[in-house]
């Protein structure tokens, strides 16, 4: 538990994003004070569950460095949803619904992960073909169109909460970063992964099987991506072919401004859930004021650019 707080404690990007969220709600409060209520907090939280799930798995991938990336977390939701409710239409008992979810994430994600590790593929070209093959065959199968269906019982899952905090939030966001968190700082696979971002080279020398962790990795990705696609579901009530449009840019962002270097190493997941509710809260507050959307993913790509020249300044100081 210390070696956990311990690692709290060091993240002083935490402190920066803590300043840039209350100094954003502080904005909020002058200019807009009407959108500051329980419902809003409700919402934030609502839509930050599918990116900090996503984000996660993004931010897993990059820290093991290898020039890791995943560009088809996007496509991995939107393919995910489709044909788990294809499967669901098609007989299969909502019972697996959940489990479904996650194995068709998983098997995206693995696919990533031997394309990069087995035929030695550059991550950046591999995951971004998958990304337009995923989302292509989720418009192909679906002409566009949502498919509905969903059972009952995960829509009051998904659209319930606990007080002001949504079940999804509550049940499946907050564990998997709890329990990322202790993996990486607690045990021997996060000393792995953060060995194989600082030098895989080293890595590799020392007998870490760096290969399998990437499979892993990025399975383990691919695996969160289908989770968020179960949210997605429960939350609106159908599979929508166009629900992981940006995703790969947000949850890329999310990653890099919560600390985790691009070239792997260095970082934690506390400081990329703060960024998260960071950019949920900004993007909220956008649309509550009538900024349209164009001008909304305009906002992250600057974010995303700012916070490459801040971590490429830092790497020269030091």
């Amino acid at each position: 538990m210390s070696a956990l707080l311990g690692a709290w404690r060091n993240q002083p990007v935490l402190l920066v994003l803590a300043l840039l969220w209350v100094g954003l709600i502080s904005a909020i409060a002058l200019f807009q004070p009407h959108i500051l209520n329980v419902y809003t907090f409700t919402g934030i939280l609502q839509f930050a569950s599918i990116l900090a799930l996503v984000s996660l798995g993004q931010s897993l991938v990059i820290l093991a460095g290898g020039a890791g990336i995943d560009l088809s977390v996007g496509g991995n939701v939107s393919l995910t949803a489709v044909l788990t409710m294809m499967a669901l239409v098609a007989g299969l008992d909502a019972g697996w619904m959940p489990l479904l979810c996650v194995a068709i994430g998983a098997g995206l994600g693995l696919t990533n992960g031997i394309l990069v590790t087995r035929l030695g593929f550059y991550p950046l070209i591999v995951t971004l073909g998958t990304f337009y093959i995923y989302s292509g065959v989720a418009l192909a199968l679906t002409g566009g169109s949502a498919i509905s269906g969903v059972p009952t019982w995960s829509l009051t899952w998904g659209r319930g909460s606990w007080g002001v905090i949504p079940l999804p939030f509550l049940t499946l966001v907050l564990p998997a970063f709890i329990m990322a968190a202790i993996i990486l700082s607690l045990t021997s696979w996060g000393r792995w992964i953060y060995a194989m971002g600082y030098n895989e080279r080293s890595a590799r020398l020392v007998g870490i099987p760096v290969d399998r962790v990437r499979i892993l990795l990025y399975t383990l990705g691919g695996a969160l991506s289908g989770l968020a696609a179960l949210v997605s579901l429960a939350w609106l009530g159908s599979a929508r072919p166009n629900i992981g449009v940006n995703l790969e840019l947000e949850s890329l962002t999310a990653a890099m401004l919560g600390g985790i270097a691009i070239f792997g190493g260095r970082g934690h997941v506390f400081g990329v859930f703060a960024a998260v509710i960071l950019l949920v809260t900004l993007k909220t507050a956008m649309l509550q004021m009538g900024f349209n959307t164009v001008l909304q993913v305009g906002v992250v790509g600057l974010l995303l650019i700012l916070v490459l020249l801040a971590d490429r300044l830092s790497q020269h100081r030091g």
